[in-house]
């Protein structure tokens, strides 16, 4: 009769799903790639809050950054399309079946240049999606030329200096409409964590976008995105919880300094302010933050800016409960007496 101790039982979540369901292929990108820490936090947060693989779209573009989503939820569905045009694919995926939650990765490359018009109509449409900006301020798979959010006066590994100013992404989707955004360090776990935990639950368009160096091209001293000038210039506007639906959210509160924002789902964005008086909710005082910060060489980190009210794309266009990707022809395609009539109107 065997005597050996029962294997100890599997670590799972809420709905009984290991972290390997949640994992994808192995990455091709390079050791020390800021975009590599980006993909283990989505694992680590989508695992934590129990939300089904199955029921979540990846989508990206061309550069290093879109390679990510091959690195993460691997039982997802998924489409790499061409580069910049992301955004399109997403919107046409989403309307089709509203009942998927949208991730999108993208570059700065992807993202700030070929992608800078499709990703002003995404925001201003706020389209109900996470939107990731893996941000190395170079194209990393053309040899690391500056991309449009390298900062003025930065320098290439070749001695070359930046003489253009840059597009801040933040700043662009605070104009426009996203209703949540966000910018975080790759190296900071708690801070990111935390940020796209809030961007899961939230029922809008969040815009995260994330300082991730590119340890080939842009690590150096005279970058304005290594991982030491974000040490050295990173600026904390505030420390973050995020408390999810189905855990206990009465916890003791300190006199002051702190906000409590309850997101569509039931879950908590708590948000503890450090030394700056600043209202995440105030859309305005963001952009007025995010000048400031730029005057003085700071990189400012955490939510800039949420808003739970405002209307998705979605809802504005009063779509059939039923995603429409599941409708019969007889209710998306009209009868021929329609057609005639509208054509008779033509003539």
């Amino acid at each position: 009769m065997s005597t050996a101790a029962p294997p100890p039982p599997k670590k799972v979540n809420r709905i009984g799903l290991e972290v390997l369901n949640y994992k994808g292929s192995k990455t091709t990108l390079c050791a020390g790639c800021g975009h590599n820490s980006i993909s283990e936090r989505i694992v680590e947060c989508f695992y934590e809050l129990g939300v089904e693989p199955y029921t979540v779209a990846k989508f990206s573009g061309i550069g290093c950054s879109s390679k990510s989503p091959a690195y993460f939820l691997g039982l997802s569905h998924g489409f790499n399309g061409v580069h910049g045009r992301m955004p399109a694919i997403a919107t046409g995926a989403l309307l089709a079946n509203h009942t998927l939650k949208g991730i999108g990765v993208t570059g700065d490359g992807d993202t700030a240049s070929i992608g800078i018009g499709q990703f002003m109509h995404l925001v201003r449409r706020n389209l109900p999606m996470i939107y990731i900006i893996e941000d190395n301020g170079v194209y990393g798979l053309t040899k690391g030329q500056f991309s449009a959010t390298a900062d003025l006066g930065s320098t290439l590994k070749t001695g070359v200096h930046n003489d253009l100013p840059p597009f801040d992404c933040c700043a662009l989707a605070l104009k426009w409409g996203a209703t949540f955004v966000a910018r975080s360090f790759s190296g900071d776990k708690k801070q990111l964590q935390a940020i796209l935990k809030t961007a899961i639950s939230h029922h809008g368009l969040s815009v995260i976008d994330v300082v991730s160096p590119c340890v080939t091209f842009n690590d150096h001293e005279g970058s304005t995105k290594s991982y030491s000038y974000m040490k050295e210039h990173e600026y904390m506007l505030q420390e973050l919880d995020f408390v999810p639906s189905y855990e206990d959210i009465s916890v003791e509160i300190p006199e002051g300094g702190v906000m409590d924002v309850q997101m569509h789902d039931g879950s908590h964005l708590r948000i503890r302010k450090l030394d700056r008086d600043f209202d995440p909710t105030d859309r305005f005082a963001a952009l007025k933050m995010l000048e400031e910060a730029e005057k003085k060489h700071e990189v400012l980190t955490g939510v800039l800016y949420v808003n739970t009210n405002k209307p998705t794309f979605l809802e504005l266009l009063n779509l059939d409960d039923a995603p429409v990707a599941t409708l019969p022809q007889s209710k998306v395609r009209p009868a021929k007496s329609v057609l005639d009539e509208v054509m008779e109107e033509l003539r």
